[in-house]
């Protein structure tokens, strides 16, 4: 049974996507930072339909942690084969006149550092056993621009980049990396967010409405199968078609 790590997976859609994989027959590390009774509810539901899973916390941020948790979930499922980088932190909305340097780097920690460092760790196994799977969580603002709201929308720029160099680089390693970009796909972490304010990103999209997380754990599952396995460096929009060019 292959490996799955799932940054960020205790609610939302990082929860989602590790329930979605665990049906599919992978065995899941749910990751988590601060909220491990929501991590072990979700193992216990990936468990609930046969699959195999643990809650594990580290933070994704920090280079000892990483080490350690990634050796503690190898010891209890296996080497690892692929990894979903969807952890993420707060987004203030911020004028540029407000926004500090400081403010750039809380957010390329979590799309551009957390990554690398797993990736550093994994590469070595991976390119030994000439396999491995990366799918990085983007999003539609990268193509949108949200104003007020650039150093997060830079940093998934630059997750995109990232996602790009490495499947040139990986590629003869039969390693591939790709990126998906929800649109806003409400989940448990929008509670408060108004009905007029859904309704009014449902009505910039083609589709009509806004996404259900099983429709970007549909394309996680997708890429993680062998169906996929001569995709790399591409990005899945999965937003309705909000982003038509």
């Amino acid at each position: 049974m292959k490996v799955a790590l799932v940054t960020g997976a205790s609610r939302g859609l990082g929860a989602e996507i590790a329930r979605a994989l665990g049906a599919d027959g992978w065995s899941v590390a749910v990751n988590y930072f601060r909220n491990g009774t929501a991590a072990k509810a979700v193992v216990t539901a990936i468990e609930a339909r046969g699959g195999r899973a643990i809650a594990s916390g580290f933070d994704v941020t920090d280079e000892d942690a990483v080490t350690a948790g990634l050796d503690e979930i190898e010891r209890a499922l296996g080497p690892i084969d692929l990894v979903v980088n969807n952890a993420t932190g707060e987004q203030p909305n911020k004028a540029i006149l407000d926004q500090s340097w400081d403010d750039h780097l809380a957010q390329l920690v979590f799309f551009v550092k957390a990554p690398t460092l797993i990736l550093q760790h994994l590469l070595p196994d991976w390119r030994q056993r000439k396999t491995g799977r990366v799918i990085n969580i983007g999003s539609e603002v990268v193509d949108l621009g949200n104003p007020e709201l650039t150093p997060y929308v830079a940093a998934k720029a630059a997750m995109l980049g990232l996602t790009r160099s490495w499947a040139r680089e990986l590629g003869p390693d039969n390693i591939t990396v790709n990126l998906v970009a929800p649109g806003w796909i409400p989940t448990d972490r929008h509670a408060t967010s108004s009905a007029e304010s859904k309704n009014d990103y449902a009505r910039l999209v083609p589709l009509g409405r806004q996404g259900d997380p099983s429709d970007l754990s549909g394309m996680i599952v997708f890429l993680a199968s062998d169906a996929a396995s001569f995709i790399t460096g591409q990005t899945f929009a999965v937003n309705g078609g909000r982003t038509l060019a």
